[in-house]
């Protein structure tokens, strides 16, 4: 079993399910050298490759920086889901953004999972894309949510059927005496390989002109109408400097890493399972998440392994026992995979916004960032960079709409933010065990 405490290059992929089945390993140079651009981007997953891939189809010249590898960090980690939607209880903002801001989202929550489907298709990105996915219920509040929830889809014109499902028509998707029923979403919603996606993104901004350096960690900003920023051995300079390093882009800008909260979240893999064993499991081959907020999600990889996250918690940290205790909360849904063997298991980061809307904004003159998508970031992220790029080439609408939203740093600074935030966050566990 692999897991990501197992010594490795921690400038290198962790040692998960993704990492090992890639279709090729990156090996873009380290910036060595004092160069320009139109844009300069910081981070090098979905955020920052596709705000790349945007501003090179518009013909920007693009420089991209990432500290380690392409996909690194959450793009390469997470439970690979591609669902749609943008921030949660887009109502709450109306008062901020108007009903019309309220309408733009909802409508960027839908593009946001078309962008991948067609950028799958244009550039023949090989990385499983299925689509398909299923909300799953624990309670019978779960099924009453989950009725709500379709009726306000249908009156804002979702263009995909939902269906509600019970326990027994249930079976036809997830095999589980855990759930009482679910509500699926064949067509709008699905899952993929997360990093071979990435890193086909990347190949498609590379030819199209972008220059992309690895193991380039920028360690100085300089903010206004004539940004820059400084590596270990070079840097750039340029009329517009986006920051997507969401999570891991650490205390570099204070200003906006005080809006984010680092959250750990685990995920294994289990060896590849014989066709009877995925009929008696997965015979729908979803996506699927649970409604809790320390939700388990789980699906299968294009090799017929079973793929299962969950263990979110706001303190950061993995836990010590990851095999063992991710290993339990899979048979608990799937109690005939007792003897199935574990391959992979690692964990990682991903940044949480107070109000669990991604943060989208400008510094000083042209300088924006992109951050904290909350766990739900595989098909926004392609949204954000397109609507980033659209700002620099002169068409603010859609980004003054975010812009506009207020986000709250988290109280306690460094030291205590990470702690208060996680005791709050227990009373949201309790109040699911109801």
């Amino acid at each position: 079993m692999l897991g990501l405490n197992t010594p490795q290059n921690t400038r290198e992929h962790t040692q998960s399910y993704y990492a090992a089945t890639a279709n090729w390993q990156t090996d873009y140079p380290t910036l060595a050298a004092n160069i320009e651009a139109d844009v300069a981007i910081v981070g090098g997953g979905f955020t920052g490759v596709n705000t790349a891939l945007e501003l090179a189809e518009r013909g920007y010249s693009v420089v991209l920086l990432e500290a380690n590898r392409i996909s690194w960090g959450a793009t390469g980690r997470n439970g690979g889901q591609v669902i749609g939607g943008i921030g949660h209880s887009l109502e709450q903002f109306e008062k901020t953004i108007g009903k019309d801001g309220v309408r733009a989202i909802y409508d960027m929550g839908v593009e946001c999972c078309d962008i991948i489907r067609e950028r799958v298709a244009k550039y023949q990105i090989d990385c499983d894309l299925t689509w398909g996915y299923c909300d799953v219920a624990l309670k019978p509040r779960h099924m009453r949510e989950f009725e709500a929830e379709k009726a306000y889809q249908e009156r804002m014109g979702y263009p995909h059927t939902l269906e509600m499902l019970d326990k027994q028509q249930l079976q036809s998707q997830v095999r589980s005496d855990l759930y009482l029923g679910g509500m699926l979403n064949r067509t709008g919603n699905g899952h993929c390989h997360v990093l071979n996606l990435c890193i086909g993104e990347a190949r498609a901004a590379e030819q199209l002109g972008v220059r992309i350096f690895e193991h380039s960690r920028v360690t100085k900003v300089v903010q206004g109408d004539q940004p820059a920023v400084f590596t270990d051995q070079g840097s750039v300079r340029a009329k517009h400097l986006v920051l997507g390093g969401n999570a891991y882009l650490g205390n570099l800008v204070p200003k906006i890493s005080a809006k984010v909260l680092p959250s750990n979240s685990s995920v294994i893999t289990t060896e590849p399972l014989t066709d009877e064993q995925v009929a008696a499991i997965m015979p729908g081959n979803r996506a699927v998440c649970d409604p809790r907020t320390a939700l388990d999600y789980f699906r299968l990889t294009g090799d017929k392994r079973l793929l299962f996250g969950g263990l979110s918690n706001y303190t950061g940290r993995e836990p010590k026992d990851l095999f063992g205790v991710m290993r339990q909360k899979m048979l608990k849904v799937f109690p005939s995979l007792e003897d199935v063997k574990l391959e992979h298991g690692w964990s990682g980061q991903m940044g949480i916004g107070m109000n669990r809307m991604p943060q989208l904004g400008r510094l000083k003159g042209n300088v924006y960032y992109i951050q904290a998508y909350s766990g739900h970031g595989v098909a926004p992220t392609h949204m954000m960079g397109r609507i980033t790029a659209q700002m620099i080439a002169g068409q603010a609408e859609r980004f003054d709409v975010f812009a506009k939203i207020k986000h709250w740093s988290f109280p306690g600074g460094r030291m205590l933010r990470t702690p208060s935030f996680a005791l709050g966050m227990l009373y949201y566990k309790l109040l699911d065990e109801l």
